[in-house]
């Protein structure tokens, strides 16, 4: 029996047989220990991804389910670990500074941006708020320079008639 399991385990298609057959109630065994579903998915579908990559000897003792359950059982104890430093670590520094949401000019300037081509808004970005010159555009997004300096102004024309305020009223001639 303990031969034909780690044979068993040996092709694709059996893992994937071994796999159909057990997650469900591996989902379920986890759940009970865990109390939360979603964490339980996650960690067995992890562990079966551990265990897929090391499918030609899964458990040479030929309990390949207990491989995979206690694989995903310290998966779990992994994050609680990692989420209880990271928690500690937050109230040690402190909170964080209260940071103000958006104005209006801001999430008008944003909601125009949606509205451009994703070139363009991308090329606005680098230039306007990564403060890149168009040399260093070009280098970064393979454009040439005509290209980029075409999707700034057309970029900029674009936005300044998506942006244009109706309430303020300019000066004649101007």
């Amino acid at each position: 029996m303990k031969r034909e399991i780690r044979e068993w385990l040996l092709t694709v298609e059996e893992f994937e047989e071994f796999y159909a057959q057990t997650v469900a109630r591996l989902t379920g065994q986890l759940y009970v220990m865990l109390g939360d579903l979603h964490e339980a998915q996650d960690v067995v579908q992890e562990a079966f991804v551990r265990g897929w990559s090391r499918r030609r000897q899964l458990d040479r003792s030929g309990q390949p389910e207990a491989w995979i359950r206690t694989v995903a059982w310290r998966l779990a104890v992994s994050r609680w670990r990692r989420l209880r430093r990271s928690a500690d670590a937050w109230r040690r520094s402190g909170a964080p500074p209260h940071v103000e949401g958006p104005g209006p000019a801001q999430v008008a300037l944003v909601g125009a941006l949606r509205e451009l081509p994703a070139q363009q808004r991308r090329t606005l970005t680098l230039h306007y708020l990564c403060d890149l010159s168009v040399e260093q555009i070009t280098s970064e997004t393979g454009l040439s320079a005509s290209t980029v300096k075409t999707h700034l102004s057309r970029g900029r024309k674009a936005l300044a008639g998506r942006l244009h305020d109706p309430h303020i009223e300019e000066a004649p001639g101007v």
